[in-house]
């Protein structure tokens, strides 16, 4: 077992040994007086009270501090605070909607003064073109509200998860988000065609151009998705639209195991093909958990199972003609025994309560008590094994502990995530995230999957990445993050 060098998170730990980043550890007078004025009334906040929000992470994992919260209008004003906290080594940590992870939007947490430069005031929507099915959004644009100015043009914009009523397209951009759509649209990175950067010393990046073809050098725009802001700020993206629905579909099913959820989805995907939107799977403690702590969530079947699949389907095929098919392939995997159980929503309302119980399962785990996360990613057909091992590494390591598996089966990405025993407490039980991410996340590997399938690194994985990544890759990051960040301003320790 190799040891990690820096001690993986627990909600009592708030800073982080600080590596070989060397940059102004007290900001001055002067130069938070410059910043100030750049962004002028109204574009910042250094108030604890006010700040308290931007400063801890969804899951209480990370509890940071910062002298300054910055939050321009403008490209322009963007461009002006990287410029002088360039000329002044002063770190800057960018954020969207505070819905991440990893530990990658919070500041302060490696004994430095950190500026931390929040977008949610640039949230225009600069421009819709229906014939080339585009939209051009500000970085701070919440989700929600892009998918709803998509349906309002009669389109559709497919990125969805359950932190879509708070989270920013310039942090799903930054992270490479997932969500529930990626089997059948793929993660953000697909749905991106060009993006405006703000680069370290100030200089714009203007790649917004919505074309699908363009073979003219190196598509400088895909190294800032996923970077996790630390190569620049992306201040706006174009993003790809499609034709909305005629129709949809949503079925809950119930099976016995998890290997009969894998062989379910291998005959959906042959007789259902790219209708299928989303394949999400849980199993009945992720059920039981919901119905326990959610008030609004119920199971709609009378018996217990051991997994279940959420079926979505959206067509361009007339509504009957879906509800047909959708019924006929279900009558067929009941009568091969293939399926055990199943409901189809016979209405909108219904549909959003299947949905409910699916985006409820995290909440629900939090309620419950203390919890350990994985975020990792196998091919489909290593699902099964995936599950028994790390269970199994689980117990040993937290005899009774309670796995609460559940995810996207479509694209391989489960969320491995362990509810502490009964009898064990929650500070006992925190205390083995490290040893546990470290024996799953190789298993993951082993499996030919990924550690971090879609919640990103941050702090969080910084060093599982330098444990894990191959070597040559690792190092070409650093040379990438060199060239473009050489004073090492933006977001420093966090990724690499």
């Amino acid at each position: 077992m190799v040891p990690l060098p820096v001690a993986l998170p627990n909600p009592s730990r708030t800073h982080y040994k600080r590596l070989s980043v060397v940059l102004t550890k007290t900001i001055p007078d002067a130069v938070i007086a410059e910043l100030k004025s750049i962004v002028g009334e109204g574009g910042w906040l250094d108030s604890s009270a006010d700040l308290t929000a931007y400063l801890e992470e969804w899951r209480g994992l990370f509890t940071g501090c910062t002298p300054l919260l910055l939050r321009p209008a403008s490209t322009a004003e963007v461009a002006a605070i990287l410029s002088c906290c360039n000329a002044n080594n002063v770190a800057v940590v960018p954020q969207g909607g505070n819905t991440g992870l990893a530990g990658g939007a919070i500041p302060g947490l490696n004994d430095q003064n950190e500026v931390l430069l929040s977008l949610e005031r640039m949230r225009d929507i600069r421009a819709i073109d229906t014939a080339n099915f585009t939209i051009i959004v500000e970085a701070g644009c919440v989700l929600e509200r892009l998918q709803q100015a998509a349906a309002d043009a009669d389109c559709l914009f497919p990125l969805s998860m359950a932190s879509e009523g708070s989270c920013q397209i310039g942090g799903n951009v930054s992270t490479n988000a997932g969500g529930t759509a990626v089997l059948r649209y793929g993660n953000t990175r697909d749905l991106v065609l060009g993006l405006e950067v703000v680069l370290p010393d100030g200089r714009v990046l203007d790649e917004l151009k919505g074309v699908r073809k363009d073979n003219t050098g190196y598509d400088l725009k895909q190294l800032f998705i996923g970077a996790e802001g630390s190569l620049g700020v992306i201040t706006a993206v174009t993003c790809k639209l499609f034709p909305k629905p005629a129709s949809v579909a949503t079925a809950l099913i119930a099976l016995d195991s998890i290997s009969a959820v894998v062989d379910f989805f291998a005959a959906a995907r042959t007789a259902l093909g790219d209708e299928i939107l989303a394949f999400e799977t849980f199993p009945h403690i992720a059920m039981d958990m919901v119905q326990q702590h959610i008030d609004s969530c119920h199971s709609p079947f009378d018996d217990e199972y051991s997994w279940y699949v959420l079926l979505d389907l959206s067509s361009q095929r007339s509504q009957s003609m879906v509800d047909t098919g959708l019924l006929a392939f279900l009558e067929a995997q009941l009568d091969l025994g293939l399926v055990t159980d199943g409901v189809v929503a016979q209405s909108g309302a219904q549909r959003d309560a299947f949905w409910r119980i699916r985006h409820a399962i995290s909440e629900a785990q939090k309620l419950a008590g203390a919890s350990i996360k994985h975020d990792i990613s196998v091919p489909v057909s290593q699902i099964p094994l995936l599950i028994e091992k790390a269970s199994a590494v689980a117990e040993s390591i937290a005899p009774g502990v309670r796995p609460v598996p559940f995810g996207h089966v479509g694209d391989g990405n489960i969320h491995f995530n362990l509810s502490q025993p009964e009898a064990m407490s929650a500070k006992d039980f925190l205390a083995l995230w490290g040893v546990m991410n470290q024996r799953i996340h190789s298993l993951a590997v082993s499996l030919g999957g990924s550690f971090s399938a879609e919640h990103g690194i941050g702090l969080l994985k910084r060093d599982e990445l330098a444990r894990l990544a191959d070597p040559v890759g690792l190092a070409l990051m650093r040379s990438v993050k060199l060239a473009f960040d050489p004073n090492g301003i933006m977001n420093p320790n966090k990724l690499l």
